[in-house]
Parts: structure tokens; sequence; C-alpha cells
């Protein structure tokens, strides 16, 4: 139970349930960690037994939004006959980024179990062969930090992750599991690798300790979550009559799939629709290219039509087509059996055209050199050693190259990949290509294939 008090979210009021103690830590206070994490935590049957402390991004004005109501929030699920709305109270603590100690005394009391991220792909601060990317001067400087003092302020995530199990060490806290739940193919192992890098690059000695009592277990997450607009938060405080600037706004569908590989205690997410599997590869994979591919499909396509949201944009019957042509090629390199990969293609139909929810274009198009490398990448590199040359995934390029030509970037290499989009569009497509992977760059067929798409696509 959760009480109000006329005017916001509140706990201890009429037998609302109080904060849990804090057993999980989290690394990335935003909407999608709280539609889908935060979520299955509130659903678990021993949910009173694990609040969660988690921590800001960038920003620290949502931690104090949540602060203000005690870590509550409402999440509404949006479909096509309105919303479902309810309070989810897992959220213990909500703290800003900076509060660096306040993050090491967390990870060094035995207590915390488990320390989760959502940061994004540009989090883990990976160079092009995975490893930690010691030339980051970001990446240098926490690093050099580390050697002076392990509890220095640090800002990156691997150095954050690093601090926080040299602060457990030192306290004698035991053994611990470390959960990406970013949309990263093999996040768990991408993590390992950033973070044990860090270590050996700070101390062996606690990178032999991570070894020995840390676990990354891979997951696969899956909620489509867009930011909240003015008309979402008005829904919400229809619904409950207080209003939440801190709301969420998500849909129905939800899937959780985990790697079975946990160092210390969990939560029952099980018992919340979750699953436990020996290897998450196939379900990351199926997601990675069938989910996550599509939308990039979407989000550079789409815009070209006069598109915004996702539902607009699948109700066109030319995207439509294109999107199946893109399934149809993504599932061949995807191993699960074909009546699975029907049913799993059935449901991204019906979410996508879900109108219930405003999914933007402009939020799934962030971080394209992020984002194609995993979802697109793959399926063409693929093709091409079977000596085929994939339109489906060409066109995506294509679509994006004509993005980043209009100027319209939201990227970490925002700089550098407007500056290479320029020009002869022949020319310009190399030059992208290089910047994503330099052997596709070298291939002809490929960039020429690309710089024709472009053109025909800029029509």
């Amino acid at each position: 139970m959760v009480a109000t008090t006329g005017t916001r979210l509140t706990r201890g009021i009429g037998g609302a349930r109080p904060a849990a103690p804090v057993r999980m830590v989290h690394l990335g206070l935003g909407n999608f960690f709280r539609a889908h994490q935060a979520w299955y935590t509130d659903h678990t049957p021993d949910r009173d037994a694990w609040g969660i402390a988690a921590f800001s991004g960038r920003s620290p004005d949502l931690a104090r939004s949540l602060q203000a109501q005690d870590g509550l929030y409402t999440l509404a699920a949006l479909g096509p006959d309105g919303p479902a709305v309810e309070v989810v109270s897992s959220l213990s603590a909500c703290l800003p980024a900076t509060d660096h100690p306040a993050f090491l005394r967390l990870l060094g009391d035995a207590r915390v179990q488990v320390l989760t991220l959502t940061v994004t792909e540009s989090g883990y601060r990976r160079g092009r062969d995975g490893s930690l990317d010691t030339a980051d001067p970001a990446v240098a400087g926490d690093l050099e930090k580390l050697r002076h003092s392990p509890c220095s302020p640090v800002s990156t995530v691997p150095a954050r992750v690093l601090a926080g199990l040299a602060a457990r060490r030192a306290a004698g806290a035991g053994p611990c599991t470390v959960l990406s739940c970013d949309n990263v193919d093999g996040n768990g192992q991408v993590l390992a690798r950033v973070v044990r890098d860090a270590a050996g690059a700070v101390a062996p000695s606690l990178a032999s300790w991570i070894e020995e009592h840390v676990a990354f277990p891979s997951s696969v997450v899956d909620r489509i979550t867009p930011r909240p607009v003015e008309s979402d938060l008005e829904t919400v405080r229809a619904a409950t009559g207080v209003p939440d600037p801190a709301a969420v706004v998500t849909e129905p569908y939800s899937e959780w799939i985990l790697q079975d590989d946990f160092r210390a205690e969990r939560p029952r997410w099980e018992d919340a629709g979750a699953r436990f599997v020996p290897d998450v590869t196939a379900y990351e994979r199926r997601k990675l290219l069938m989910l996550n591919g599509a939308h990039s499909l979407l989000a550079y396509l789409a815009p070209l039509r006069g598109h915004t949201t996702v539902a607009g944009a699948i109700a066109d019957p030319v995207v439509r087509g294109r999107v199946e042509d893109w399934w149809d090629l993504a599932r061949r390199h995807v191993p699960l059996t074909d009546d699975e990969l029907a049913r799993y293609r059935a449901e991204l139909a019906d979410r996508f055209a879900n109108t219930g929810i405003r999914h933007l274009l402009s939020q799934i198009a962030t971080d394209g050199s992020q984002k194609l490398p995993v979802r697109v990448l793959p399926v063409l590199r693929a093709e091409r050693e079977a000596g085929r040359l994939p339109l489906a995934a060409v066109r995506t390029l294509a679509a994006w190259l004509l993005s980043l030509r209009a100027g319209e970037v939201a990227d970490p290499m925002a700089g550098e990949l407007t500056d290479v989009a320029r020009g002869p569009l022949h020319d310009a497509a190399v030059r992208v290509l290089g910047l994503l992977d330099p052997d596709l760059a070298a291939d002809r067929v490929v960039a020429a294939a690309v710089a024709n798409e472009a053109w025909t696509l800029q029509g």
C-alpha cells in the first residue's frame, strides 16, 4: 500500500509499506530502470527484504524529485485500451551520482548483494577491441585517481564499479553480483572485461579478488519506455489524483532473461516473470537484431517519410514493408526455432503498433555509432561472409548516413560523424563506415551499396 498527503506520494501513512532495507545498489536512475528492474523487484514475493539504493546519472534532478516523495513513483503501462497505473515502492534511497562516499559505503555493506547498471552502451568506455579505452582522458584520469587512493571520487562507470568493489574488499563484505541491464551483446562479459581491465591497471591484487568473489552474469531486458511528456503526466494525475513529476510511462509488455550465475543472494525475480537460463546468447541475439535492429531502421528511415513515432511509422505500408524485410533477414541469424521466432515477430508487430504509447523515433536515434555495431553490423558481416549483399542491412546504414548529413546527430561521436558525412555520397559512405568498421569501409561493394541506397532514399 502507498498513501498520499493529497499533494504528493509518501510512505508511512495509513499502513503504507515502509522502505525495505537496502540490499541492492543501482547505477543509472532513469526511466527504463524504473520501468524494468525496479518494477520486477517490486513484484517479487520477497520485496520487503530487497530495497534498492539508486544513483542518478549526470543530473541530480530526478534523484531530488524522488527523494521528495520517499522514492515512490507512478508507473503507467499504456495500451490501446488506456493506462494501467500503479505506484512502485522498491526504491529505498535515491542519490545523486556525486555522492561517491555513499556509493562506497553501500558497496562495503555485507547486506548489499547485487549491483545493477543501466548506463547505455557508451557508459562502458570500450575501445574498438572491446577492452577498456585507457586512452580516453576521463578513463585515464579516473585510473590515476584510484592508483593514488581507492576512495577518490571518479566519474566513469568502469572506475566507479571498481571503486565500489575495492571498498567491498576492504570492508570484508564478501561476494556479490554485478549485473548489467543494458542493451549490449554479452553485456555481462563486456562489463567484466572493462572492470577487470581497470583493476589490472590500478591494483593486480584487486583484479584477483574480483575474479574470485564477483559474478558478472549477462541479461536480456526489454520494455519500451519513452520519455514522458506533459500529457502523460496529466494521465497519471487524472488516474491517481496526485501529481508525480517522476512518473514513468511504458508498454504493458515486459521481458527479463538472466544468466543463472549469481555469486550471492538475489530477489526472487522469477516469481515476478523473469526467466533464468544457463546461457542468454540466443535471446540477446533475438532482441538485438529483431527488436533493436528494427528500431534503428525505423529511427533513421521513417523520418524521411515524415513520421515521428514508432506507431505512426509502422502504420505506413512502405515502412512496414521495410521492417518486414529486415525481420526476414535478421531471423536467419538468430539460433532459435522457427515457431519461437514467429511468435516473437508477431509480438513485435503488435508492440510497434501500440497507439497508446508515444515512442519517439528521435529517442531511438541517439548514439547510433554505439548501437549500429551490435544491432546491424553482425548481420551485414555474416551475409557478406556468405557472399550475399543484404539490402535490408544496407538500408539502415544509408538512412543513418542521411540523418548525419542533415545534422540530426545525438551521439558521443557527433562532431566527427558530422564532419565525415559531408561531401559526395560515396566518399561520405566510405568515411562513415570506416568509423564503424574499417573492414566494411574497405568492402567497395558495401560502400557503393550504402551510397546508392542513400541516393535512392533522399529521392
